[in-house]
């Protein structure tokens, strides 16, 4: 059930508030001159930008956090009154499924009677004030079509919402404010919040499992979406997905495959390693060229996704494949972080099996573009769960063979027990079946190290994973001493103009 949420005027308070989907909202919120407020366990650059707009940021999740609202309402009333808050005072406390019951903030929060929301409550509730809100959920795939959706619209002068799991360049950040009735937002299915949702269209890529913490079968996760696709007008969906294909089927299609007679189909597609040129028809009618600098299969059909709702929106096609030339990607989707001696170091969010396979499909074309002579695509991967890692241990271990190294982490635990003695080297001995070169190297440090020697010339590194690997890029990339001396170059976060874009999910 949809939790009540006041949008009037009343304090939204976020636990967690750097977060990348939590931030998102808060940004809109602020955006809004609402009183937002929030705590992390450090600063970053989101809630730097959030306190520029006048979000007051608490660095640590205390209890005494929330006698911020206390003194605000001594001071209100007056000298000599007492200090506690009344009703309207209080401030909305919005957590996220990252904090537990056991979180200091949230006791102090409860203890004080704050009304608590979770973080798919306040996006519910946006989603509802919006009449033409459009929800892009899916196991794969919902930030690099969200964005796309959301970057569409803006340059199609429709000066959308987006709320997405991944920082865009052309927004600065993970959310962007518009002044028009239209809305984008990323709907995430790991905890089952997706059922809050109604949105005006619903677009679902596609439906795995992917989050065995939550749920236990595929039937789980395909109750989840069907409800979420019965709360929606009008859905568009991928007629590739099997399961999206028998199980909930669309009111508008989109597809690779000619036979299966989609809505909106690609012909004449040529994949380079610099993006992706189709031909698109929408119901057997075509209606020209895309050339879209995005790789692989994946992201065409993500292209699709979006020139779909784009279509419903009204847009001109014109205006659409215009857009689509210069989307330049999203944060952490196969985004160039630097190239020193001719090595491309490349970050990645994949973390799920079918994931990975896509992106290293990518570098694979990409790596073999360079020259003649065939380039090294050398994947770090740690592993994000162990729940993930013990639920599809067999699909891991077939899912780097685009790859020719791989380097493999400890597990990321993301606060999960470890069951049942996990560790990365269970995941490299089932790797090693199936290639040779494979190695273990359990800390970040060692795996930093271990790339010193590792890397050579000409070689794509990529990092994959949804934890913290990413942490220690820059580092890799000094440790490589320049040759012919020409320094290394490190390219900032959001200067995404240089980034090709595989797909991903975000939680």
């Amino acid at each position: 059930m949809l939790n009540s949420v006041n949008f009037s005027g009343k304090p939204f308070h976020f636990i967690g508030i750097g977060g990348i989907g939590m931030s998102a909202i808060a940004h809109v919120l602020a955006h809004r001159k609402l009183p937002v407020s929030g705590s992390d366990l450090r600063l970053n650059h989101i809630t730097e930008r959030l306190q520029s707009m006048g979000a007051h940021i608490f660095i640590n999740q205390e209890a005494s956090n929330l006698e911020y609202f206390t003194t605000r309402a001594t001071v209100a009333a007056g000298t000599g009154s007492s200090s506690v808050p009344s009703a309207s005072q209080l401030p909305q406390v919005v957590c996220s499924t990252a904090i537990n019951n056991s979180n200091p903030e949230y006791q102090a929060a409860i203890a004080l009677g704050c009304p608590i929301l979770h973080r798919s409550d306040v996006l519910a509730g946006l989603i509802q004030q919006y009449p033409n809100s459009i929800a892009v959920g899916g196991t794969h795939g919902k930030t690099t079509t969200s964005s796309l959706i959301g970057y569409v619209l803006l340059q199609g002068g429709l000066d959308p919402t987006v709320i997405v799991g991944g920082e865009v360049a052309a927004w600065q950040g993970n959310a962007r404010a518009g002044c028009s009735d239209y809305l984008v937002a990323e709907a995430d299915e790991s905890d089952g919040s997706l059922v809050k949702f109604q949105p005006k269209i619903g677009v679902i890529t596609n439906v795995e499992l992917d989050h065995p913490d939550h749920y236990t079968s595929l039937d789980q996760v395909v109750e989840t979406f069907q409800t979420f696709a019965d709360h929606c007008q009008t859905v568009i969906g991928c007629l590739d997905c099997p399961t999206v294909r028998d199980r909930l089927p669309p009111h508008i299609s989109y597809s690779l495959d000619p036979s299966l007679n989609a809505d909106y189909t690609a012909e004449q597609i040529s994949y380079t390693a610099t993006g992706t040129i189709a031909q698109i028809r929408e119901r057997g009618t075509l209606l020209g060229q895309i050339h879209v600098p995005l790789l692989g299969q994946h992201n065409l059909s993500n292209t699709l996704a979006a020139i779909a709702v784009a279509r419903c929106c009204g847009l001109e096609f014109s205006a659409i494949a215009e857009a689509l030339t210069t989307f330049s990607g999203a944060r952490r989707r196969f985004e160039l972080r630097g190239e020193v001696n001719q090595i491309r170091f490349i970050d990645d969010y994949a973390h799920h099996p079918s994931e990975i396979q896509v992106t290293l499909a990518s570098a694979r074309l990409q790596a073999d573009a360079q020259s003649e002579a065939r380039h090294r695509v050398v994947a770090v991967f740690q592993p994000h769960r162990y729940s993930r890692v013990q639920a599809f241990l067999p699909e891991f271990a077939q899912s780097f063979l685009d790859a020719d190294v791989v380097v493999v982490s400890d597990i990321y635990s993301a606060g999960e027990v470890n069951p049942s003695n996990l560790s990365g080297q269970t995941l490299v001995d089932l790797i090693s079946t199936h290639q040779s070169d494979v190695y273990y190297q359990p800390t970040l440090q060692s795996v930093q190290e271990c790339l010193k020697t590792l890397l050579r010339p000409g070689d794509l590194a990529i990092f994959l994973g949804a934890g913290n690997l990413n942490q220690i890029i820059p580092a890799a990339i000094a440790d490589q001493p320049p040759i012919s001396g020409r320094p290394p170059v490190e390219i900032s976060q959001l200067e995404t103009s240089q980034t090709l874009v595989p797909s991903r999910s975000t939680h």
